[in-house]
């Protein structure tokens, strides 16, 4: 959770222009204008040595309040936040409240984005089922083979899209999304999520904090690993998509780099 009362953090612009000196976060991670299609752009932390997950069981161990205030930044521009049920649940997510700090980030939309989950099993945290005071309603996205018991209790407190078959691709979360007008997308994962969006060719921005720690062998990645590999995502691609590094900012030793893709690759 970011507070509107955190102390100040200084972010150092590295790219694209070298010694410019103090950045606004808000200002280098805008969403390009004009939009016509949900634009998906993914924030994950990594340790130096490319882990994604500490011994906490989560990505908390590598955050610093630097990283925390980039997270704030973030939510506050998109439209919708969109998690995987798996990390929903392991990082506690709840329905996002407004904060002082987004009312100028947010102009003529609601306060707080809502929150898309992706889930099979319909397993998800209390904390996106709660009530919201505007009104707001998480976003679930499931499956017809969906246990109905379940399914049930979610209709009562979220708006569900049921998708044919087996899984929900990010095909299908590219669409319901853009049904509904949200264009700015922020997926913060987790890994298996991140890794079909990259199989797809669906990722349009990896946001991706380096943090200046290591934690050896074991630990895995931001985009989860290969067919075969518990819970890996069924449609994993091992194909090499081309990115373009698009910004770099420095704090408190960690960096902040933003990739956007390769307009060819398509």
């Amino acid at each position: 959770m970011v507070s509107d009362s955190a102390p100040p953090v200084r972010f150092r612009e590295l790219l694209p222009r070298p010694g410019a000196g103090d950045a606004d976060p808000a200002a280098a991670y805008a969403y390009p204008d004009r939009l016509e299609r949900p634009w998906i752009r993914a924030n994950m932390v990594a340790s130096a040595d490319g882990g994604a997950v500490g011994p906490s069981g989560g990505s908390r161990d590598l955050s610093s309040a630097a990283d925390r205030r980039l997270l704030g930044t973030l939510r506050g521009l998109c439209d919708v936040l969109l998690v995987g049920a798996r990390t929903a649940r392991s990082e506690g997510y709840r329905v996002l409240r407004a904060r002082r700090a987004w009312e100028p980030l947010r102009r003529g939309r609601p306060p707080a984005p809502p929150t898309a989950v992706v889930s099979r099993s319909l397993d998800l945290p209390e904390g996106l089922l709660e009530a919201d005071p505007q009104g707001r309603r998480t976003i679930v996205l499931t499956v017809a083979g969906a246990p109905a018991e379940r399914l049930a209790r979610v209709r009562r407190h979220a708006d569900v899209v049921v998708v044919e078959g087996l899984s929900v691709g990010p095909e299908h979360i590219v669409d319901a999304l853009g049904e509904r007008g949200l264009y700015r997308v922020l997926t913060e994962g987790g890994p298996h999520l991140l890794a079909e969006f990259v199989s797809a060719g669906l990722l349009d921005e990896l946001c991706l904090t380096t943090s200046p720690h290591l934690l050896g062998s074991g630990s895995p990645r931001v985009v989860a690993g290969g067919p075969g590999t518990p819970g890996a995502p069924e449609r994993a691609s091992a194909r090499c998509r081309p990115v373009r590094l698009a910004g770099l900012l420095e704090s408190e030793g960690s960096l902040f780099a933003r990739y956007v893709r390769d307009p060819g690759d398509t």
